[in-house]
């Protein structure tokens, strides 16, 4: 379990992964930058399983999950914890079908370490958000509000 910030010097393609303990973060580029994939305990055979758009890793991180508790979030429709405010404690596959929300653009993690996906179920770019605030989507490494599913990480 140690953080890794350039893959390049002895890889150079990723074919596959198996995650023995923890969960980890891997970058598609070097110094935690571009895409990023959660991955948890298990084997991940290629890189569609661990949701990626190519076979190029360039650098991983090991994420600290808080023991115990639940997970809590506070999402907002609006920049600067604007607009309507939404909590949950529980994993959310559609914004869309659970608030009538088309985006996030404000967000506080409460309690735990959560993934926002750019589309529904859990599908598209992710963004690893450990507790904090977040007043805007380039503050989670996002271009624009796009987010329409997330889930909390648990060990």
């Amino acid at each position: 379990d140690s953080d890794c910030p350039d893959f390049h010097t002895y890889l150079s393609r990723c074919n596959s992964i198996r995650v023995d303990g923890g969960t980890w973060v891997a970058y598609e580029r070097p110094n935690y930058a571009g895409n990023m994939y959660v991955l948890t305990h298990g084997e991940y055979p290629d890189y569609h399983h661990w949701m990626g758009l190519n076979d190029r890793l360039g650098s991983c991180k090991y994420i600290q999950i808080p023991s115990g508790g639940r997970g809590h979030i506070q999402v907002f429709e609006k920049g600067d914890f604007g607009g309507q405010m939404f909590e949950a404690t529980e994993d959310c596959p559609s914004i869309m079908e659970e608030w009538h929300m088309r985006e996030v653009h404000a967000c506080r993690v409460l309690e735990g370490v959560w993934v926002f996906y750019e589309h529904p179920n859990y599908r598209g770019r992710q963004y690893v958000l450990p507790k904090g605030e977040y007043r805007k989507p380039v503050e989670w490494g996002a271009a624009s509000p796009a987010v329409q599913s997330f889930r909390s990480i648990s060990e």
